[in-house]
């Protein structure tokens, strides 16, 4: 066992060691459930449910946290702003706790259909506010923080030498640039919120007491106070979107080791951005729902793609590399599921239940699985065993189902759909597919070509005409 993983603290792939032999604690931040999740959140966390098959698959007892966040995050992603919950439960006319309870299911009905495994502890924000103030305490009586009247409890990240470490951030030059910007009473730019206050002339949808005020805790602060209570004072593994290093992470770092007095997390973790094709700008966009347009795992299964074929989408990218998305790729993504399920439907019945993987192929995926999580190589591992005609067909099926320990496609899941549809039929929507791409008309094109693969049939295009079969 040789699992290297890239740490976003020191640049550097390292020899991953957990703090206690055989035992991992892994602390994934959650989604703030005032709406559904985006297709570029889930891409995270197909990176996070892979990281937790690799270390189960190496042998470790995972320990698994993740957090709902249904109060302090604000929209500015900073210290202004609405609460996003109450901006949800304002948008949809229900409460704070409606919004939160239906958008915190709707997610983990998106987890199961990506085959995504569930925490251990889930922890949400509004249920952990003793331990949450309790940490802002300990950081009172350390002599971090101040008050700015009117608006909250900040920490002032002055007296933290190394703030800023996981981004690197040059903090001289924010300073120089924040003297005109930077926000009233607050002591320099990168100052955040521990506590904020309610305002005086409403009541807001959710408040608690405090020792400083009725109010609120700021964003970072729950992520703090719930992975300690859940994983201790020194913690393996801690899993985000890149958009967190230079604030929510940075400031969970500042918060919890000058709490604590010591190095916190050994790991950090940081799955890249989904992009979208260059626009007007000539600049790629990622995913995000500040315009109220982005897509769901709904809108793509409505397109006529299942969600296994998302996430082998997700795995034709290295985590840590960008990942552009188009409906061309992601079709070329449910062809070679399609593929997949096929040859893994011819295999099936010559696997008796006792067939042993074959070494070989399984090491070979294996090695690119623990080489910091390489999963396009992982893949390729796959389809060179699906290429070896001298192995005997029970043993590759049994090495498929190891590989899927990983990969988690849900292969052994998989089953042949029923056609629902005639023959001729299939035939004339293909002829008129061949028709509209002669013409250049794409998206009728795909359209045909989804309206099949809902009534059970998978297309792929040769060099001597477009083939059907049985999804």
């Amino acid at each position: 066992m040789a699992l290297k993983v890239y740490n976003s603290l020191t640049r550097k792939k390292d020899l991953f060691e957990p703090l206690l032999p055989g035992k991992v604690s892994l602390y994934t931040c959650g989604p703030t459930v005032y709406n559904f999740a985006h297709i570029g959140n889930l891409r995270t966390y197909v990176f996070e449910d892979v990281l937790k098959r690799v270390l189960v698959t190496c042998g470790y007892e995972v320990r698994h946290v993740m957090n709902v966040t249904d109060v302090g995050h604000l929209v500015s992603d900073a210290d202004e702003g609405e609460d996003k919950m109450a901006l949800g439960a304002r948008r949809e006319g229900k409460s704070a706790g409606e919004i939160a309870e239906f958008y915190w299911q709707a997610f983990r009905k998106d987890m199961r259909r990506l085959n995504l495994l569930e925490p251990d502890v889930w922890c949400k924000a509004t249920e952990h506010i003793a331990e949450q103030i309790e940490l802002v305490r300990q950081l009172q009586k350390k002599g971090v923080t101040y008050v700015i009247d009117g608006d909250g409890v900040y920490f002032d990240t002055a007296k933290l030498p190394d703030y800023g470490k996981l981004a690197r951030l040059n903090l001289e030059g924010l300073r120089a640039g924040a003297r005109v910007e930077m926000a009233a009473g607050k002591r320099n730019p990168t100052d955040f919120a521990l506590w904020k206050f309610s305002p005086t002339d409403r009541q807001r949808l959710m408040e608690w007491d405090s020792p400083w005020g009725v109010g609120f805790p700021g964003w970072h602060i729950e992520c703090s106070a719930m992975a300690i209570k859940y994983l201790g004072e020194r913690m393996d593994i801690h899993c985000g979107g890149v958009d967190h290093i230079s604030l929510h992470h940075t400031n969970e770092i500042a918060q919890a080791e000058t709490a604590l007095g010591h190095k916190w997390v050994n790991w950090w973790m940081h799955g890249e951005f989904l992009t979208f094709p260059k626009g007007e700008t000539g600049e790629e966009a990622r995913m995000s729902k500040s315009s109220g347009e982005f897509l769901t795992l709904d809108r793509l299964i409505e397109r006529g793609f299942e969600p296994m074929a998302y996430r082998y989408f997700c795995l034709n990218a290295h985590y840590r590399q960008q990942l552009a998305f188009t409906w061309e790729g992601l079709s070329a993504a449910a062809s070679a599921y399609a593929r997949l399920k096929r040859a893994v439907l011819d295999l099936r019945p010559h696997y008796g239940g006792g067939e042993s993987p074959i070494p070989e192929h399984l090491d070979a995926m294996t090695a690119a699985a623990e080489d910091d999580l390489n999963m396009p190589q992982s893949l390729a591992a796959m389809w060179a065993a699906l290429k070896d005609t001298r192995a005997p067909k029970g043993r590759l099926y049994a090495t498929l189902l190891a590989m899927d320990s990983v990969l988690g496609l849900h292969l052994a899941e998989m089953r042949e759909k029923p056609l629902a549809i005639s023959e001729e039929r299939v035939q004339a929507l293909i002829d008129e597919r061949a028709a509209a791409r002669e013409a250049k008309d794409f998206a009728r094109a795909d359209d045909i070509r989804n309206q099949l693969a809902e009534m059970g049939v998978t297309l792929e295009d040769t060099p001597s005409g477009t083939i059907w079969r049985k999804s």
